[in-house]
């Protein structure tokens, strides 16, 4: 390996390393997983990725094939960010914004940029990129683009793929593509390309015209879905195409993204924040279901229930003291609004006031950024549980990411809650109440064989929950390593092998960050597994979920 990373530094104007403390660094992400890379590439432009990818693609040719795994921060937690060859790192050099328009509110980026640094620059300009994850501070947006993230915005503004205007990407043989809607007239030439753009264009739309009852069957009546790859929202009915819908949520397996168009919205620093508490799942859930109704929606509808509250106050008895009472509550409701005029925000406060007042046990309001503060540790003290350990036993996250129809939130609840007595593990659960889409986080001490065989006994157990209440396995984190294998459960024989194809059309020699989404089992996740699981470097942020 040498010899290529010898190569490489030759032709690339970035860093390549190959020095055993980088391999070491990169072979860890946020998830429960580790694979060390051959080398370690800092690009400093596209041409720099463009060169790698064109230099593996033609190794590849002649029968040897090294990897190429884009990655940002190393937040992910399905495994999607670590790859056994070349490890392509992006914030070092390519982390710019190259262009603000403040009339449009498009913001154009380089992937490596710090989803919080960008934030802070878009808020002096009064806007903001809602769907931003709770790991904001401390990852990439090219990584919420790979990801297709949500956050606790998503309720209202949606999610990554929502806001992705356009994207500018090297394809697995080195051609720089750029993506967009193309008019029925523009997309006809591009099925005239002689380039492997060209082949990609034609390959697709065959597929895409010949299975289109297949594809009808992704459908779910869910908020969002990352699960395998969207093939809904490609080709419209009016003929257009865009492969930026697809390639939003792919987690760089089919193309690397180098740089993306945003758009963004109008920032109302200020907010109404209210605090619900309730007795019981049905009355939270019926709740849900109304303010889900209404025709001004709340930016976050979040929750915590009371198992999390019971262990964080286990940890700090004083984390939650003078805001909740001794008495901890069944499930926390904390529901925000931002409408730009005040008194919007008023008139839907007492709407809400009216659905609390029939299901609730108690409620706080306040417009007062102290006092929300104050609110909000609530549900932030979930950060609590992922960063404490004892002996060897922490929260992992293997179950984190289930989302169903709303209506069906209750059942999700208390099946999981059935479940962890079932195997006798101790339940916390938390997310976007709002959306369904929640985060269970069990504790287990994997350097021991009973807790890795309960923790695979779960994430099968509750993946049969999921599907079987109409949701999806991956509500906003998506698929990487650790779903891969449930892909095929969730949707079928048929459309898997749609997946299998589309990552052929892209990747023939399976070059672009193989394994993740598709060709890995559960007993090559055993191998994979890391005893002494840990969350690293986040601490110098605070872990965040």
């Amino acid at each position: 390996m040498s010899k290529i990373a010898h190569y490489l530094q030759e032709h690339l104007v970035g860093e390549v390393m190959t020095s055993a403390d980088a391999r070491r660094y990169f072979a860890t992400d946020a998830s429960i997983m580790t694979l060390p890379p051959a080398l370690v590439v800092y690009p400093r432009s596209e041409n720099d990725v463009r060169k790698t990818a064109r230099f593996t693609w033609q190794l590849a040719e002649r029968g040897r094939v090294i990897p190429i795994t884009a990655r940002g921060s190393g937040t992910d937690q399905t495994g999607a960010s670590l790859g056994s060859g070349i490890m392509m790192v992006f914030p070092a050099h390519l982390h710019r914004i190259l262009e603000l328009d403040i009339k449009s509110g498009t913001v154009t980026i380089e992937p490596g940029i710090n989803y919080g640094k960008l934030q802070q620059t878009l808020h002096t300009h009064g806007r903001f990129l809602p769907p931003y994850p709770s790991s904001l501070e401390y990852s990439t947006v090219g990584g919420a683009i790979a990801n297709n993230a949500s956050g606790e915005k998503s309720f209202k503004y949606g999610d990554t793929r929502s806001y992705v205007r356009s994207l500018r990407a090297v394809l697995a043989n080195g051609e720089v593509i750029e993506t967009g809607r193309l008019s029925k007239r523009e997309f006809t030439k591009k099925l005239g390309l002689a380039s492997f753009e060209g082949e990609i264009y034609r390959a697709l739309d065959t597929l895409l015209e010949e299975n289109r009852q297949v594809i009808e069957t992704m459908i779910r009546d869910i908020t969002k879905n990352n699960a395998g790859y969207n093939l809904l929202d490609i080709k419209h009915n009016d003929g257009s195409f865009d492969l930026t819908p697809l390639f939003v949520g792919s987690q760089g397996t089919l193309a690397i993204i180098t740089e993306a168009a945003l758009d963004t919205e109008s920032h109302n620093p200020q907010t109404t924040l209210m605090m619900a508490t309730f007795d019981s799942l049905q009355h939270a859930e019926q709740a849900i279901l109304e303010i889900r109704k209404l025709h001004d929606a709340p930016s976050m509808v979040e929750m915590i229930d009371g198992h999390a509250l019971k262990q964080v106050s286990a940890i700090n008895p004083n984390q939650l003291k003078g805001i909740l009472t001794e008495q901890l509550p069944l499930l926390v409701l904390l529901v925000e609004l931002d409408n730009q005029k005040e008194g919007q925000q008023k008139k839907i406060t007492k709407k809400l006031f009216k659905i609390f007042e029939k299901y609730a046990t108690s409620l706080q309001t306040e417009t007062e950024m102290e006092k929300q503060q104050n609110l909000l540790k609530v549900r932030e003290s979930a950060a609590m549980l992922l960063s404490h350990s004892e002996g060897g036993a922490r929260a992992v996250p293997i179950v984190d990411d289930a989302i169903v129809p709303p209506e069906r939130l209750r059942e999700l609840i208390e099946g999981a809650y059935a479940l962890c007595e079932k195997l006798s593990i101790e339940p916390a659960i938390w997310g976007h109440a709002g959306e369904a889409n929640i985060q269970l986080a069990p504790i287990l001490n994997l350097s021991q064989v009973g807790d890795r065989q309960k923790a695979f006994r779960l994430m099968t157990e509750y993946t049969k929950l999921v599907i079987s209440l109409g949701g999806s396995i991956s509500g906003e984190r998506n698929d990487g390593r650790l779903r891969a294998p449930y892909l095929e459960t969730q949707y079928g024989t048929e459309v898997f092998a749609l997946f299998e194809k589309v990552k052929q059309i892209f990747d023939p020699y399976g070059i672009l960050n193989p394994n993740v989404k598709l060709g890995t089992s559960l007993e090559d996740i055993k191998t994979l597994i890391r005893p002494d699981f840990n969350l690293g470097d986040a601490y110098n942020h605070l872990p965040r979920s």
